[in-house]
């Protein structure tokens, strides 16, 4: 049943609708902080900088992202990684509060007057920290900030937690009186110094308490905090990091550490080996992703030409899957040494709406080095994007509409050059050098889609046909009961038995997901299948999926799972 909508999801509802076509959320349950509906895009201090961060590189980097017109197409975060803290035998060096102490000879100034300064350039500020409590807290057995409790009290001082810099970390005990308001206190440390953005390092499954504790912390904190996680995470645990924050890295660095300085700093950056890994993570991934919660593959390196470790074709391709796996676009390079064309990439607005439409694509091609991706937007167009991911030889990679989703034929533009081609039938192909990439728009050409209106099918009891939210298809919408159980049900016809793709049109106007149970002729084919929040009750959203039809009249329901409910249902589209 409709709730109404906050200020701030009803205007990046706006904002998103100005930006162009909304694309099909991909299913996924995310975090409902109301944080991160698309994913985030910015600049990280870790690939370039390194382990030698100071306020003057930071700012830098800052100038450099709004005077090179970053900042115009979308790319408005500056994260400070690891390596500002203040280091001593026994580790990380710690306030009165046992949080860690910031070091004052890379930040003077200190970290707010940091996010000060990058606040009053229109960005937003990220900074870092890991699980656990400082040995030195321990040691000193230092108070938590506005109880009566002390670091002794919630330390498990027989493990140490995972930490890349002065280690020394205890596990916190969080069946202790005083952890969770230890790690409240360092989360209101961060709100008041302006932070935007927390990435949570070191992240493994049995860190789970922790990461919960810090979602709970960051919700109490009093500002708004993208949320995180990093790195290598399991895929087993993915319904957990999708539930408590707003990203979570897939794997492991994408950095080669293979440059000439300290600790294999500087160029190159990565490798291509680095990047390609990242093709099969992102599509065992790909379901886990959505508006509120994202598949992170870790920085973008591009901006620094080929020094980064990849030449002009193997950077469109890193770019490319970036964007249609819907990664945040966290850039690693310099920025105050951009290049023409690195910079034409990174500004590229076609490619930018890819990343931004709210899915992540699935992928409907591996073969050798030949790989294609393809994800549909609400509107009836296709983005598809074919690689050739080997290191040399030329690959013809096809690939037929109807493996996209769709019969018939399609008119075609690339979306890296902006051109328009002729209409296509049947199949695609382009001929990829080593590296290259071909991402294209597909607009069928006619529509096989028969359209089953909610209004006209069987729904449970209580439920209502109405019409006050706009933008629905038809006399109205099925606004269900709020509650678990609550069902919609279309009889759906097909000629022959076959495999066919649905999309269900549905708003949702809260910030909480309301999955629901997908059942085919009485058969569940997706359990739990979320329908996350589209960012206003007037803002409409397809939800697809792949369903099997017997020849004649199919049921399909739709059956909330939660005491939420339904949203708000509109129609059933049978490719």
């Amino acid at each position: 049943m409709s709730r109404p909508r906050t200020i701030l999801l009803a205007a990046l509802a706006l904002l998103l609708a100005a930006a162009g076509p909304t694309a099909v959320p991909s299913p996924a349950a995310a975090s409902d902080n109301g944080l991160s509906l698309r994913p985030a895009m910015g600049w990280s201090s870790w690939s370039f900088v390194r382990r030698q961060p100071t306020e003057a590189k930071l700012k830098a980097q800052a100038d450099a992202l709004v005077s090179s017109g970053l900042q115009d197409h979308g790319y408005v975060y500056i994260n400070l990684d690891d390596f500002y803290q203040k280091c001593d035998a026994n580790g990380f060096t710690v306030d009165q509060y046992g949080r860690w102490a910031v070091d004052e000879a890379k930040f003077p100034s200190g970290i707010k007057a940091l996010a000060d300064f990058i606040h009053s350039k229109g960005l937003k500020f990220g900074f870092y920290v890991t699980p656990g409590i400082a040995k030195n807290a321990v040691t000193r057995n230092t108070p938590i900030e506005g109880t009566s409790y002390h670091a002794k009290d919630i330390a498990d001082t027989s493990k140490q937690e995972k930490n890349y810099n002065c280690k020394n970390m205890y596990y916190i005990d969080y069946s202790k009186p005083g952890s969770q308001e230890f790690v409240n206190s360092w989360a209101r440390q961060f709100a008041s110094w302006g932070v935007d953005y927390l990435k949570i390092d070191g992240v493994g499954s049995h860190d789970i308490p922790d990461v919960r504790a810090w979602d709970k912390a960051l919700r109490a904190s009093g500002r708004s905090i993208n949320y995180a996680l990093s790195n290598n995470l399991a895929i087993a645990d993915a319904p957990t990091w999708r539930q408590l924050a707003n990203s979570w890295r897939t794997q492991g660095d994408v950095e080669c550490y293979c440059g000439p300085g300290p600790n294999g700093s500087g160029f190159p950056l990565t490798t291509w080996d680095k990047v390609a890994t990242r093709f099969n993570s992102a599509a065992s991934w790909q379901q886990y992703a959505g508006p509120g919660g994202w598949n992170d593959l870790d920085s973008l390196e591009i901006g620094n030409g080929d020094q980064v470790g990849l030449n002009a074709d193997q950077r469109r391709s890193h770019m490319t899957l970036w964007a249609m796996a819907a990664s945040p676009l966290l850039l690693g390079t310099d920025l105050t040494a951009l290049t023409a064309t690195d910079k034409a990439m990174l500004t590229n607005d076609r490619l930018i709406a890819v990343n931004q439409d709210g899915v992540a694509a699935g992928r409907i091609v591996n073969s050798g080095s030949q790989q294609v991706w393809s994800k549909r937007e609400a509107g009836g167009d296709y983005i598809v994007a074919l690689f050739n991911t080997g290191t040399s030889g030329n690959q013809t990679v096809s690939v037929n509409w109807s493996q996209v989703g769709f019969p018939g034929a399609a008119a075609v533009t690339d979306l890296w050059s902006g051109r328009s081609g002729p209409v296509v039938s049947g199949s695609y192909s382009a001929t990829l050098r080593p590296g290259e990439t071909r991402l294209i728009r597909a607009t069928p050409q006619s529509s096989t889609a028969v359209r089953y209106e909610a209004e006209n099918a069987s729904y449970s009891a209580g439920s209502t046909v109405d019409s006050d939210h706009g933008g629905f298809s038809g006399s109205g919408f099925v606004n269900t009961p709020n509650a678990a159980g609550a069902y919609m049900e279309w009889t759906v016809e097909s000629a022959t038995a076959n495999d066919t793709s649905i999309a269900i049109r549905y708003a949702n106007g809260t910030a909480a997901g309301r999955p629901m149970d997908v059942a085919v002729n009485g058969a569940v084919v997706s359990a739990g299948r979320p329908f996350n929040g589209t960012g206003a009750w007037t803002t409409w959203a397809d939800a697809t999926l792949t369903v099997p039809l017997k020849a004649g009249s199919n049921t399909v329901r739709v059956t909330a799972s939660t005491a939420n409910g339904a949203p708000n249902l509109d129609y059933l589209d049978r490719g």
